[in-house]
């Protein structure tokens, strides 16, 4: 059953859908009055049943509300030190999928890609339309934000309120003190928890001076160097494991 997010509070009884899900649901899924839905707005979901069908959107009539919450128990954050567009895009379509809670592109130094203005705010329409499109899909409450492009030394700023900041390091030991599994063992339920992942080229040894000179933890994902793409899939998958999966 498709999933649709919407801007209602899902207090009252009929709720309308237009734009993009609207023709998504009429035209591309083809569906008619009396099909069943679910609907969420980032704190509850519903299953739902067309009522009307318009010729700009449809109503639907919220019917059971949605018990099983498929969020992280935890906040997690990536800051993903921009790698080419498409390998981000995957980035922010597979760690919705994986329950992260908020996205940040951070313009690091070895970054091979540049951002100016006419194109950033067309690049960040087109990545909140690829988590809305993945939390759909994956039955999730909320869409992960996808905050603006930062550099570095903004990004320490505005990650100062986290309950650990943490800094993927491929040069780290798997020692007792960098161990990822030790921080997640650790982490509290509603805790916040930020990782920041370098770009293709790697984190310099002046940034990751400045990360933990600002009290960011250096870990170690394992014995083998991980695509800039592949680590936050690996952090947002050994999270769930630790968190939902382990016996």
């Amino acid at each position: 059953m498709q999933r649709y997010f919407v801007e209602n509070t899902l207090q009252d009884r009929l709720i309308k859908i237009s734009g993009d899900d609207f023709h998504h649901i009429k035209n591309v899924m083809r569906m008619n009055f009396g099909d069943k839905i679910y609907v969420a707005n980032g704190k509850s979901a519903f299953f739902a049943v067309i009522k009307e069908i318009n010729a700009d959107h449809i109503i639907v009539e919220l019917l059971e509300e949605i018990k099983e919450n498929k969020e992280l128990k935890v906040n997690v954050t990536i800051a993903q030190g921009m790698p080419k567009f498409d390998k981000f895009e995957m980035v922010i379509q597979k760690t919705t999928e994986l329950g992260v809670t908020e996205i940040i592109p951070v313009l690091s130094e070895r970054s091979l890609i540049k951002i100016d203005t006419k194109i950033e705010r067309k690049k960040l329409d087109r990545y909140k339309k690829i988590a809305k499109e993945a939390a759909e899909q994956s039955h999730r409450f909320k869409i992960p934000k996808i905050i603006a492009f930062m550099s570095l030394k903004e990004f320490i700023k505005y990650s100062e309120s986290y309950d650990y900041k943490l800094v993927a390091y491929e040069a780290s030991s798997d020692s007792d003190e960098t161990n990822f599994k030790r921080f997640i063992k650790t982490i509290k339920e509603n805790e916040k928890m930020v990782i920041f992942i370098g770009p293709e080229g790697g984190i310099s040894e002046k940034e990751l001076l400045l990360l933990t000179e600002n009290d960011f933890k250096v870990i170690s994902l394992g014995n083998r160097i991980l695509r800039t793409e592949t680590a936050p899939l690996f952090i947002m998958s050994a999270i769930t494991y630790e968190l939902e999966l382990k016996g």
